[in-house]
């Protein structure tokens, strides 16, 4: 009994034992590394755009270019071009357009005056060639310039034209072309009737087509019906000496039959 009672108390022991051993030798699990969401990288800045170069490379656009840097509009433009998110449409006229510009004349306009009219050539937002079909049917545009000073845009199969009361042009050509800045060519200075009224001179009709005179070649009418005398008398000497021709050779066959018949 004795040693039974040892037996179990010793087996005991050793259960415990093993029991805190394997206790202590087991360890948690390790804890799952969590993989960090990549944070997204910011898009990048929209490249500047710098009105000034593409006006003097572009093409003829030196007088307008002039008149944007002497009132500080360009200061305007670049500043609507790069700082929001509508950016800007400019219709640049050509240089022979403020040469061909006499009467009105720009050379009586107040400094507040030409300020405005060079402002009256830009919009305040981006417009492709294709958003100006869905712009004509919106009635007065608003310009840079303000309220007052509107355009009026039809786009009839794909060619843009302009109204401002006094200038009636289209857009040419495009010179750039690229969100968020547009530039289009016209052939006219824009006038704008906030500046110089409504009392708009009539548009002159077109010359009539001048008459076209017939070829120094061609026959006249008169010299169809009855024909020309120059021409018509070498063909009558002609036929008057094939006639006497045949008399003649007649009378010669004749005198040869009647000797003929003497002898």
């Amino acid at each position: 009994m004795q040693f039974s009672r040892n037996f179990m108390i010793i087996c005991s022991a050793l259960l415990l034992c093993s029991s805190l051993t394997y206790g202590q030798t087991a360890s948690p699990p390790a804890p799952v590394a969590m993989t960090p969401t990549p944070t997204p990288a910011p898009a990048p800045a929209p490249e500047y755009v710098n009105l000034t170069y593409l006006l003097s490379v572009a093409g003829p656009f030196h007088t307008f270019l002039n008149y944007l840097e002497s009132t500080k509009v360009i200061d305007t433009f670049q500043n609507q071009a790069n700082n929001t998110e509508q950016g800007i449409t400019i219709f640049v006229p050509k240089d022979d357009s403020f040469k061909g510009l006499k009467k009105p004349s720009l050379s009586n306009l107040s400094d507040d005056q030409l300020k405005s009219l060079i402002l009256f050539h830009a919009l305040p937002k981006y417009y492709a060639l294709a958003d100006f079909n869905d712009l004509s049917t919106k009635g007065p545009i608003t310009t840079l310039a303000g309220g007052q000073y509107t355009l009026n845009f039809t786009d009839d199969s794909g060619t843009v034209h302009l109204d401002s009361g006094w200038s009636k042009t289209k857009v040419s050509s495009a010179v750039h072309s690229t969100d968020p800045v547009a530039i289009y060519q016209v052939n006219k200075v824009l006038l704008p009737e906030a500046i110089f009224g409504t009392d708009i001179p009539p548009t002159p009709a077109p010359s009539p087509a001048p008459d076209i005179s017939p070829a120094a070649d061609s026959p006249s009418a008169d010299s169809k019906e009855g024909g020309s005398p120059s021409k018509a008398l070498p063909s009558d000497s002609a036929s008057h000496r094939v006639m006497k021709l045949s008399i003649w050779s007649h009378l010669v066959l004749a005198v040869l039959g009647g000797l003929v018949l003497l002898f």
